[in-house]
Protein backbone atom coordinates (compact mmCIF):
# COMPACT_ATOMS: atom_id res chain seq x y z
CA UNK A 1 0.00 0.00 0.00
CA UNK A 2 2.77 2.33 0.81
CA UNK A 3 3.85 2.01 -3.08
CA UNK A 4 0.30 3.18 -3.98
CA UNK A 5 0.62 6.04 -1.29
CA UNK A 6 4.04 7.37 -2.91
CA UNK A 7 2.80 6.38 -6.45
CA UNK A 8 -0.12 9.01 -6.23
CA UNK A 9 2.01 11.49 -4.45
CA UNK A 10 4.40 11.69 -7.76
CA UNK A 11 1.77 11.13 -10.08
CA UNK A 12 0.76 13.77 -12.35
CA UNK A 13 -2.15 14.52 -14.88
CA UNK A 14 -1.70 15.22 -18.37
CA UNK A 15 -0.48 13.10 -21.28
CA UNK A 16 -1.13 9.41 -22.27
CA UNK A 17 -2.28 6.74 -19.31
CA UNK A 18 -1.53 3.20 -19.31
CA UNK A 19 -5.42 2.93 -19.30
CA UNK A 20 -4.76 4.72 -22.65
CA UNK A 21 -2.71 2.07 -23.77
CA UNK A 22 -4.68 -0.84 -22.54
CA UNK A 23 -7.56 0.76 -24.23
CA UNK A 24 -6.05 0.97 -27.97
CA UNK A 25 -5.02 -2.95 -27.20
CA UNK A 26 -0.99 -1.85 -27.29
CA UNK A 27 -0.58 -3.80 -24.05
CA UNK A 28 -2.64 -6.62 -23.52
CA UNK A 29 -5.54 -7.15 -20.35
CA UNK A 30 -7.47 -9.95 -18.96
CA UNK A 31 -10.66 -7.35 -20.10
CA UNK A 32 -13.76 -8.72 -19.22
CA UNK A 33 -16.30 -6.54 -20.52
CA UNK A 34 -15.73 -3.88 -23.41
CA UNK A 35 -18.42 -1.65 -25.77
CA UNK A 36 -17.86 1.34 -27.42
CA UNK A 37 -17.97 3.79 -24.09
CA UNK A 38 -15.69 2.05 -21.41
CA UNK A 39 -13.53 -1.29 -20.77
CA UNK A 40 -13.44 -3.63 -18.29
CA UNK A 41 -10.42 -5.88 -16.84
CA UNK A 42 -9.11 -7.61 -14.03
CA UNK A 43 -6.25 -5.30 -12.06
CA UNK A 44 -3.09 -6.49 -12.58
CA UNK A 45 -2.18 -6.22 -8.47
CA UNK A 46 -5.24 -7.13 -7.11
CA UNK A 47 -6.06 -5.64 -3.68
CA UNK A 48 -8.92 -8.16 -3.08
CA UNK A 49 -9.60 -11.96 -4.33
CA UNK A 50 -11.76 -10.36 -6.90
CA UNK A 51 -10.34 -6.93 -8.16
CA UNK A 52 -11.10 -5.46 -11.36
CA UNK A 53 -10.99 -1.68 -13.26
CA UNK A 54 -14.06 -0.33 -15.19
CA UNK A 55 -12.53 2.78 -17.98
CA UNK A 56 -14.37 4.79 -19.67
CA UNK A 57 -12.46 5.31 -23.12
CA UNK A 58 -13.38 9.22 -23.03
CA UNK A 59 -10.28 10.47 -21.03
CA UNK A 60 -11.00 12.07 -18.04
CA UNK A 61 -7.95 13.01 -16.17
CA UNK A 62 -9.80 13.05 -12.34
CA UNK A 63 -13.38 12.73 -11.27
CA UNK A 64 -13.14 16.74 -10.29
CA UNK A 65 -12.89 17.30 -14.45
CA UNK A 66 -15.61 15.89 -15.37
CA UNK A 67 -18.40 18.17 -16.88
CA UNK A 68 -22.27 17.77 -17.28
CA UNK A 69 -22.07 16.11 -20.22
CA UNK A 70 -20.12 13.28 -18.45
CA UNK A 71 -22.98 12.20 -16.12
CA UNK A 72 -24.29 9.52 -18.62
CA UNK A 73 -20.82 8.13 -19.48
CA UNK A 74 -19.91 8.04 -15.29
CA UNK A 75 -23.34 6.47 -15.01
CA UNK A 76 -22.70 3.91 -17.71
CA UNK A 77 -19.16 2.74 -15.82
CA UNK A 78 -21.47 2.03 -12.67
CA UNK A 79 -23.97 -0.05 -14.51
CA UNK A 80 -20.77 -2.03 -16.07
CA UNK A 81 -19.16 -1.90 -12.67
CA UNK A 82 -22.39 -4.21 -11.63
CA UNK A 83 -22.53 -6.56 -14.55
CA UNK A 84 -19.11 -6.94 -14.37
CA UNK A 85 -19.61 -8.30 -10.55
CA UNK A 86 -22.74 -10.02 -11.65
CA UNK A 87 -20.35 -12.22 -14.29
CA UNK A 88 -17.84 -12.89 -11.86
CA UNK A 89 -19.82 -13.97 -9.07
CA UNK A 90 -20.34 -11.73 -6.17
CA UNK A 91 -23.35 -12.27 -4.64
CA UNK A 92 -22.25 -11.26 -1.54
CA UNK A 93 -21.63 -7.65 -2.63
CA UNK A 94 -18.47 -5.54 -3.62
CA UNK A 95 -17.29 -1.83 -2.80
CA UNK A 96 -16.68 0.33 -5.66
CA UNK A 97 -13.69 2.92 -5.39
CA UNK A 98 -12.70 6.16 -7.18
CA UNK A 99 -9.86 7.65 -6.51
CA UNK A 100 -9.31 11.34 -6.59
CA UNK A 101 -5.83 13.53 -6.74
CA UNK A 102 -3.19 12.95 -4.61
CA UNK A 103 -4.75 12.98 -1.43
CA UNK A 104 -7.34 10.20 -2.55
CA UNK A 105 -4.59 7.33 -4.03
CA UNK A 106 -5.06 8.33 -7.41
CA UNK A 107 -1.57 7.02 -9.32
CA UNK A 108 -3.26 6.93 -13.11
CA UNK A 109 -4.77 10.31 -14.16
CA UNK A 110 -7.58 8.93 -16.08
CA UNK A 111 -10.87 8.26 -14.20
CA UNK A 112 -11.70 4.30 -13.30
CA UNK A 113 -13.59 1.96 -11.25
CA UNK A 114 -12.18 -0.51 -8.67
CA UNK A 115 -14.64 -2.86 -8.39
CA UNK A 116 -13.32 -5.16 -5.34
CA UNK A 117 -14.99 -7.97 -3.96
CA UNK A 118 -14.66 -11.65 -2.53
CA UNK A 119 -13.60 -10.93 0.88
CA UNK A 120 -15.61 -8.90 3.95
CA UNK A 121 -14.29 -4.95 3.11
CA UNK A 122 -13.43 -3.32 5.73
CA UNK A 123 -14.50 0.29 7.30
CA UNK A 124 -13.72 2.40 7.55
CA UNK A 125 -11.80 2.47 4.37
CA UNK A 126 -7.99 3.40 3.94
Amino acid sequence: MADEIAKAQSAKPGGDTIFGKIIRKEIPANILYEDDQCLAFHDVAPQAPTHFLVVPKKTISQLSKAEEEDAALLGHLMIVAKKCADQVGLPNGYRLVVNEGPDGGQSVYHVHIHVLGGRQMGWPPG
